[in-house]
């Protein structure tokens, strides 16, 4: 009987798609983490932003565009990951 869990078109997969498709959903995964550890990085960097943006004179505020970068980064990878690990596993193994 067919695993009812799993999409339609997951069913009848041969052994080197289902492996591509682990490797989809693990790189999804890192994805993932690393997406939530550059935003609490980012979120930590929004401190010295706002001491840079209070504090430095003119348009230079070198720390106010790492965070932007660093949050664009964030934003990068948990969307990336998440559209790289949908679906559901068979079998669970973390």
């Amino acid at each position: 009987m067919a695993n009812m869990i799993l999409p339609i078109e997951e069913r009848n997969l041969t052994p080197d798609e289902v492996e591509a498709l682990d490797r989809r959903r693990r790189r999804g995964q890192l994805f993932l983490v690393i997406g939530l550890q550059t935003l609490v990085i980012g979120t930590l960097l929004t401190l010295w932003a706002g001491q840079d943006l209070t504090l430095s004179p003119g348009w230079h505020h070198p720390m106010v565009y790492w965070d932007v970068i660093v949050y664009t980064l964030s934003a990068y990878f948990l969307c990336r990951g998440v559209m790289l690990r949908r679906g559901s596993n068979e079998f669970i193994s973390y």
